[in-house]
This record gives C-alpha cells, structure tokens and sequence, in this order.
C-alpha cells in the first residue's frame, strides 16, 4: 500500500514514532525511535536482543505511530509487517542520527544494529 502525503512527510521530518509490538504473553511493548521512509517503507534502527527485536523475530506485526514535533494533534498511524535486515545497519543509525540530531552516529554498541523495515498494510492520517 502507498503511504499518504502527510504519513511521507511526517516520517521525512525530524518526529518521534511510537512503535508497538507483541510480547511473548500477547501484551503490547512500545518505544519511541527514529523513523525514516525509504521506497515506501517506514525504517528504524535497534539493537539485536532488546525487547522490540526479540518480539519482531517472533512475530513481525508492528504498529507505528508518528508524530508531527510541532502540533502533537498531527500525526500517522501505520500497521504492518517488520522484515529485519543487518544490511548497511551501521549507514542507517548514522542517517537517522544525523537527521534527527545533526551528528554522526558516535555511540560505540556491544551488541549488532539491524534494521526494521516495515512494509505498511494499513495507514491512516488524522490532523485537527
């Protein structure tokens, strides 16, 4: 499915997302990350063995809430299907770093980054 204009330009911007996934006991687990949109796509950068990533290889269904930074009543709803890929990991927290801080991604891991991409099934935009 296409993103819509807004849900594009909100993700593009330098806004918040609240992702949502399923916990093993089917309890819903949120964090606020990094977005992007890359060919359609909302992308996001973690780290292999947090909770996000462990329930995503369990079981990729994801919701993504995106955030407009300057009116909070703006914003984007996304569900769909998370695929991880540690491809180029390292590029994308330095793209997401630089976009939503200005710097270069400097934060030494202990752990490998993947990548979340997140093929949208549903979107949906509300603004008053």
């Amino acid at each position: 499915m296409m993103l819509t204009p807004q849900c594009r330009e909100l993700l593009r911007g330098p806004n918040f997302a609240v992702i949502t996934t399923i916990n093993a006991d089917g309890t819903p687990q949120q964090s606020v990350v990094w977005v992007a949109e890359h060919d359609g796509n909302v992308v996001f950068s973690t780290v292999e063995g947090r909770a996000k990533h462990r329930n995503l290889v369990r079981d990729p269904r994801i919701g993504v809430l995106v955030l407009d930074h300057t009116d909070g009543y703006r914003y984007s709803q996304i569900r769909g299907i998370a695929r991880l890929d540690s491809t180029n990991a390292d590029a994308l927290i330095d793209e997401l770093s630089r976009k939503y801080t200005g710097d270069a991604w400097v934060e030494k891991q202990t752990r490998p980054r993947v990548n979340v991409i997140v093929t949208p099934t549903h979107q949906h935009d509300y603004s008053e």
